[in-house]
């Protein structure tokens, strides 16, 4: 019953965001409904004290990363340089391959360590104007930042900076690096499988005579300058994100150390604040990266953005907040569930699976899809079996960089259901709904999951690693 209660809870939830209803509203109905069928008593309790504390932990972290992604996105549509980049696209690749474009894009960004949520945030501008100018579907923007951003360059290509590559290591004793050969192939298979998907559903929408659409919502704002940045300097913010990032990750440890502590006040005897570094580094990278690309667009293009930077805020700011917040319910919503009995029913039926790279395959992104999150199911799995998951691997003579790998790709695969915060973030900010466009997402979903039975195939087939 309590196994039940729990995929209940989960196909309802599914089904409201589908639908287009709120997730900010109907994630706590989904959680305490659960919760409500297993322990009347612990309604309130759970709620202050799990789901609360999850999603308002989850706004301390990252609320600044979805502020200064959306305003970041909104001046780089604002200045023209979105529309500068597009143009110089087409000059060079061609209209037709508009969708390799964006995922390419989408691919250096995020294996460049700009995190998931602001790659959605900064491309949308250009992917907009390109599809429009290409006259493809508005609605398969979703399915070609996801391809490009959630997938290969996020747990599959090695030495990935993303956090779902960076957990296996702790629990494996291994570094993002693990596998590269498997890893490399596994990211080629979901780039030539996605793209041939992406391209089939393009063709199919211009034989029917569809384009770009129309009475769209959240669409970009029309360039009113004069005269378009080059493509290079308009090019320069985006790579100025990923360089800064880079380098922030690296120099914020050194100069803090391990701690850094304050006292917050002069007057009485407060205790004092003690900040554990190697927990926030990469998140103040992002966040001083973003701050870097902001400034390079504003010195590049002052007086375009300064006619439209009031107003183009306010826009960026309200997208912004409801992504975040929609973000943070499903991250409650993961943690209420993963506390019942029916997720502990789940882990340990999951146990039963022979093969251990099956195994590992199956729970983590059965967790993942559970839970909503690829780093939140990954961790529930590996801190629960990783030690069955290495004693059942080094009995079978697997190396640990193979569970690593499978480990981070695993949980990319089913964590896109349609209840997945970076799902709904992305079709909040492209203003579609899971109607128009989960069809594709889900397909980009499917992919990657198969992608990673495959590189176990490979792996038994050759013995590569």
């Amino acid at each position: 019953m309590s196994l039940l209660i729990v995929l209940a809870a989960l196909a309802f939830l599914m089904f409201v965001a589908y639908r287009g209803y709120s997730v900010i509203l109907f994630a706590p109905i989904a959680a305490l409904g659960a919760v409500l069928l297993t322990d009347p008593s612990l309604v309130a309790p759970m709620f202050t004290g799990l789901f609360m504390e999850k999603m308002v932990g989850f706004l301390k972290l990252y609320f600044p990363v979805f502020l200064l992604g959306a305003v970041f996105g909104k001046l780089i549509e604002i200045s023209g340089f979105s529309k500068s980049i597009v143009a110089a696209t087409i000059r060079v690749v061609g209209a037709r391959r508009a969708i390799l474009s964006i995922v390419l894009v989408c691919a250096l960004l995020t294996y460049g360590g700009v995190s998931l949520f602001v790659v959605v945030f900064a491309v949308y501008p250009f992917a907009a104007e390109l599809f429009r100018q290409s006259d493809i579907p508005k609605r398969l923007i979703p399915g070609t930042i996801a391809l490009g951003a959630f997938t290969f360059t996020m747990d599959a290509l090695p030495g990935t900076p993303q956090i779902q590559n960076i957990i296996p290591a702790s629990f494996f004793g291994t570094n993002g690096w693990a596998a590269p050969i498997l890893g490399t192939l596994g990211g080629a298979f979901i780039l030539i499988v996605g793209m041939t998907y992406l391209e089939s559903r393009r063709r199919w929408a211009a034989r029917n005579g569809e384009g770009y659409g129309e009475n769209l919502v959240n669409e970009p704002v029309a360039f009113a300058g004069d005269k378009l940045a080059h493509p290079l300097i308009a090019i320069l913010p985006l790579l100025l994100v990923g360089i800064a990032n880079f380098l922030f990750t690296r120099w914020i440890p050194a100069f803090y150390g391990e701690t850094q502590s304050f006292i917050p006040s002069v007057i009485g005897e407060p205790a004092p604040i003690v900040q554990e570094i190697s927990k926030v580094a990469a998140i103040w990278a992002v966040q001083g990266a973003l701050i870097v690309g902001i400034v390079c667009v504003c010195v590049f293009a002052w007086r375009t953005v300064i006619a439209r930077f009031a107003e183009g805020t306010k826009n960026a700011i309200s997208g912004a907040l409801l992504a975040s917040m929609n973000t943070a319910s499903e991250y409650g919503f993961g943690a209420v569930i993963a506390a019942l009995p029916g997720f502990l029913a789940v882990a340990t039926a999951l146990k039963a699976i022979p093969d251990p790279l099956v195994n590992e395959a199956i729970s983590v992104t059965a967790l993942a899809g559970i839970t909503g999150s690829a780093s939140g199911g990954m961790s529930i799995a590996l801190a629960a079996m990783a030690d069955s998951f290495i004693a059942n691997a080094s009995a079978a003579g697997i190396p640990m960089e193979v569970l690593h790998r499978v480990a981070a790709m695993a949980s990319g695969g089913m964590d896109t259901l349609p209840h997945n915060g970076a799902v709904i973030t992305l079709l909040a900010v492209t203003g579609l709904s899971h109607r128009q466009s989960y069809r594709d997402i889900f397909a980009i979903t499917l992919i990657k999951t198969a992608s990673v039975f495959v590189i176990i195939g490979l792996f038994y087939l050759t013995g590569w690693i």
